[in-house]
């Protein structure tokens, strides 16, 4: 390759400026490549999203048990733990199947578009593409609650926390960030082992019973306590479900090593399956023994939304003392630190996924771009306005996202547990009837859990994914649909052949506004193109400034005279339409070249001053057959520039001179 000598390169213009300050340095192709991960840092870089999850699911089942329950709901949130650590048992085993087929980046939506095609593909893609916007704000919201449970007075500010910590991951990640390595492990292993410490010494002072008990009834702030301890009282089969519903939270996440295989090390498929199993050990762990220190403490959570409860075990469990209170602060700054660098699973997710689907052509295809530091920043964007705005609409509240949370996520569980299935079905492997069934009850049982969060959790929020996940799947088809369109009319068939066409004339036309450089420029252009006839036309609008320009048109005249045509009624891309298929009529055979010039801006300059008539007017005639129109740039913000750049220099050469002439006296 040969690159371009210095005093060849075109200066930066003020958005590279901008780029390079703000995000340093651009990347080029060759940086793309990364090095392949082994299992423990693989690990810690891809289950932050599941194992942050403890720190919220199990007080997400008491936030709708205790209302209706009392303190009964402390009961009944043991076989609530039970069936989420067997849905998790049985999700974990599907998604083992997965990663030893499939290596590649995009977990369900691979599935899905490989088993059933890419349309089928759009359910999976529409609710992953949900899942990931609501896992950031969730994530982020949560982390917040870690924060102000250590430092109360915080609490006023947790949304202008939650969106600046939001903000800062978002340019992390333009910045570049990696999706993986030891600066993402570090906070997992760290919060896995204060969480470990947690509950060994919590089943240990239980043991010794000397593990204090809280009393949900008299603790001020706490959520609504139903007064009554029978198990029939307000735990109604409605209850159930949307604990279990709050509760099913805790699986989000399970799918991210499925969704990013490649970047384990060979063999990708067996070292990718070790890690998700050892990820969802460690996540049934630390869930159970949140759940079950949250059975004997009686820890509640408060209506607020913080403290949380995990920090209420953390006290009661630790201690108040000196060491206690280290302990303490540990484990709520692991538990922060988790929940932040968990919502950058979604930053590395989401813009991998919109790559695909746009590679399918079922989004735009901008989203395919790579940007300044090689990662696909259009997506990026998009991530951190959707989740922001989602978490200025709920004002940070976890509570309040939680019933949009885990649909998404299960619906892709299941999508992905059908196209697993199918291949089974399809492909016949040794052992696949086992593995069929485990794939087959792993989806149904997913469809479930999506039903009850839908009917359990409607009123609540649910009712917004089941509004905008139809919405959002029928515009990825009729994105698709437009593409193909394009497609069907652009592309040539190329089994038949293609003669070019020759016209036997051809006619320049030159459409004039203002006598200027541009306008030179363009006649300059014109004129070498060797047409058989040039003209150059102006539709007066202003008769005034017609006059004018006829005026100045003087030092033209003798070799193209500019031509007056009436548009009263100002449509001037019609009227250049209408010029065109009357030059046709009456020279029929010839092609006709119309050039517009136009003066372009810097961007904010040129779009809040001028218009985009030139764009309007070439597409109208692009649309009669034998015209072809083409614009003319002139830029004119960068020849300001000069100018002033230039004025600039001579007033420092002037007032230099200046200077000079007293000394030399």
């Amino acid at each position: 390759m040969v690159e371009l000598a210095d005093e060849h390169k075109a200066p930066p213009t003020f958005v590279d400026a901008w780029k390079r300050f703000f995000l340093g340095k651009p990347l080029i192709n060759e940086d793309l490549e990364h090095e392949a991960l082994s299992n423990p840092i693989a690990l810690g870089a891809l289950s932050p999203d599941a194992v942050s999850s403890t720190a919220y699911g199990p007080e997400q089942i008491l936030i709708e048990l205790l209302p209706a329950a009392g303190l009964a709901a402390f009961t009944l949130i043991l076989p609530l733990g039970g069936i989420i650590l067997l849905i998790l048992a049985l999700v974990t085993a599907s998604y083992r199947q997965v990663v030893m087929v499939y290596t590649q980046r995009g977990g369900s939506y691979v599935v899905a578009r490989s088993n059933f095609g890419p349309k089928i593909a759009q359910l999976s893609s529409a609710a992953l593409l949900i899942d990931y916007v609501v896992t950031v704000a969730i994530q982020c919201s949560a982390g917040t609650v870690a924060v102000v449970s250590a430092v109360p007075s915080l609490g006023p500010y947790h949304l202008e926390i939650t969106v600046g910590a939001l903000l800062l991951l978002s340019f992390g990640n333009l910045r570049g960030m990696k999706e993986a390595g030891r600066l993402f492990a570090v906070p997992v292993y760290a919060f896995a082992a204060m969480m470990t410490a947690l509950i060994v010494t919590g089943v240990v002072r239980e043991i010794i019973g000397n593990l204090p008990t809280y009393d949900p009834e008299h603790i001020p702030g706490a959520v609504t306590i139903h007064q009554g301890n029978g198990f029939i009282m307000g735990a109604t089969i409605l209850v159930l479900l949307r604990s279990f519903a709050n509760g099913g939270t805790s699986l989000t996440g399970v799918e991210a090593i499925a969704d990013a295989v490649n970047v384990f090390r060979q063999p990708q498929g067996p070292n990718a399956r070790k890690a998700l199993t050892m990820m969802a050990c460690l996540l049934g762990f630390l869930l159970f023994g949140v759940i079950w220190l949250a059975h004997v403490t009686h820890a509640t959570p408060y209506a607020a939304g913080y403290p949380s409860m995990l920090s209420e075990i953390a006290r009661a469990v630790f201690g108040g003392g000196a060491i206690g209170n280290v302990l303490f602060v540990m484990l709520q700054a692991a538990s922060a630190l988790i929940l932040f660098f968990g919502a950058n699973t979604s930053f590395n997710g989401f813009p991998a996924l919109t790559s695909f689907v746009a590679e399918d052509s079922f989004l735009p295809r901008p989203m395919m771009k790579r940007g300044h530091k090689l990662v696909f920043s259009n997506a990026i964007i998009v991530l951190t306005v959707a989740s922001t705005t989602l978490v200025l609409v709920t004002d940070g509240s976890v509570d309040a996202v939680v019933p949009l949370y885990a649909m998404g996520v299960f619906m892709g569980f299941s999508i992905c547990g059908y196209g697993m299935t199918k291949y089974h079905l399809g492909h016949r492997d040794p052992g696949w009837r086992r593995k069929l069934a485990i794939n087959l009850s792993a989806a149904v049982l997913s469809t479930i859990i999506v039903l009850i969060f839908a009917i359990a959790k409607f009123t609540e929020g649910a009712w917004l994914v089941c509004v905008v996940f139809p919405i959002l799947v029928v515009a990825l088809m009729r994105l698709n649909r437009e593409y193909r369109s394009e497609n069907a009319v652009l592309e040539m068939q190329l089994t038949e052949p293609h003669d070019l066409q020759k016209y036997p004339h051809h006619t320049v036309v030159v459409l004039v506004d203002h006598f200027d450089f541009a306008t030179i420029e363009a006649l300059h252009y014109a004129s070498g193109l060797h047409a058989d006839k040039l003209r150059a036309v102006h539709f007066i609008i202003d008769t005034r400034h017609a006059q004018r320009l006829q005026d100045r048109w003087q030092h033209f005249q003798d070799e193209i005279p500019l031509q007056m045509l009436e548009c009263p009624d100002r449509y001037l891309s019609r009227a250049a339409q209408e010029l065109v298929m009357r030059e046709i009529e009456d020279d029929p055979g010839t092609k006709v070249t119309v050039l517009l010039p136009r003066r372009t801006y810097a961007p904010l300059v040129g779009r809040l001053l001028h218009d985009r008539t030139a764009d309007k007017m070439a597409g109208a005639i692009s649309r009669v057959d034998g015209a072809t129109a083409q614009i003319v740039a002139y830029d004119v913000g960068s020849r300001i520039a000069q100018a002033t750049a230039t004025a600039r220099s001579e007033k420092d050469s002037l007032r230099a001179a200046k200077k000079d002439v007293p000394a030399r006296s």
